[in-house]
C-alpha cells in the first residue's frame, strides 16, 4: 500500500462548494471507514483542503477522485497528488 497526500484547490464558485460538501463528507466518510482515508479536512482559509489517502498505487488513487463528488461538481481547480514516505508518527507500519 502507498500513502498520498493530496491537497485540493478549491474552484471560486462558494455555492457550488457549500452546496456539494455534504454529499462529499458523507464519501469521504465512507473511505474512512474502508481504511482508505487517514486523514482530511479544509485549511483554516477554507481555499482548499488535504486528504491523506492509503491505497495500493495512484492509478487507484485516481479512481477515487474521480468517484468524489467534489470532481462531478468542478468544486476542485486542481488535485495536488504527492506520494509521502511517512518516516515518524503514528501511521508508520512494519
Amino acid at each position: 500500500m502507498a500513502r498520498f497526500a493530496v491537497e485540493l484547490v478549491f474552484a471560486p464558485d462558494r455555492d457550488n462548494l457549500l452546496a456539494t460538501r455534504p454529499s462529499h463528507r458523507e464519501y469521504i466518510a465512507s473511505l474512512v471507514e474502508k481504511g482508505v482515508v487517514l486523514a482530511g479536512g479544509p485549511f483554516a482559509d477554507d481555499a482548499g483542503a488535504m486528504i491523506v489517502y492509503e491505497i495500493a498505487d495512484e492509478a487507484a488513487l485516481k479512481e477515487v477522485i474521480a468517484a468524489d463528488p467534489y470532481t462531478a461538481a468542478s468544486v476542485v481547480a486542481e488535485w495536488k497528488i504527492r506520494e509521502w514516505n511517512v518516516v515518524t508518527g503514528l501511521w508508520l507500519t512494519d
